[in-house]
């Protein structure tokens, strides 16, 4: 396996996580599980920024729930996003979008809290957001970050188990 199997995904610990200081144990879960840090800041998402993250043609998937419930969860995740300071991060390391989603977990538990939440007009305030997949991760990480803040450095994961 060469460097070449590696990809790379963004990952925001939203303000509830970073006001919670849940920093560090959140990091270490992505750390613990094979994957290097390559790039890190805090920022203050504003308006503008928010709704370039939350981009438009997301907005599909959320046609339903409006059209059900009223509730236009864009609106709902901008305001939340901008509520406090983020930390954004990339992530690198072998299948390291489906290893993020795998330890993030799902937004919901399942259909039924989904269902509820989206009854009550409940906004679901999870700590984290992962990438879904490579298209969005590409999408994403050249959003957050400028090439020159992305950095490349061997671990002690890379060295035992890449170098030939």
């Amino acid at each position: 396996m060469g460097t070449s199997d590696k990809e790379r995904t963004l990952v925001l610990i939203k303000p509830d996580g970073v006001v919670r200081n849940l920093i560090g144990k959140i990091i270490t879960r992505f750390e613990d599980a094979g994957l290097k840090v390559i790039g890190m800041k805090m920022v203050w998402a504003d308006e503008d920024f928010a709704r370039k993250h939350y981009r438009a043609e997301l907005d599909e998937r959320y046609k339903e729930v409006e059209k059900k419930f009223g509730r236009n969860v864009r609106n709902e995740l901008v305001k939340y996003i901008k509520e406090g300071p983020i930390v954004a991060f990339v992530l690198e390391g072998v299948d390291a979008i489906k290893v993020t989603r795998k330890i993030v977990g799902s937004t919901y538990p399942n259909d039924i809290s989904k269902d509820y939440a989206n009854a009550k007009n409940v906004m679901v305030r999870n700590l984290i957001h992962a990438s879904e997949d490579k298209e969005n991760a590409d999408i994403e990480i050249v959003l957050w970050f400028t090439k020159n803040e992305l950095h490349s450095y061997k671990t002690v994961h890379d060295i035992v188990c890449f170098e030939e």
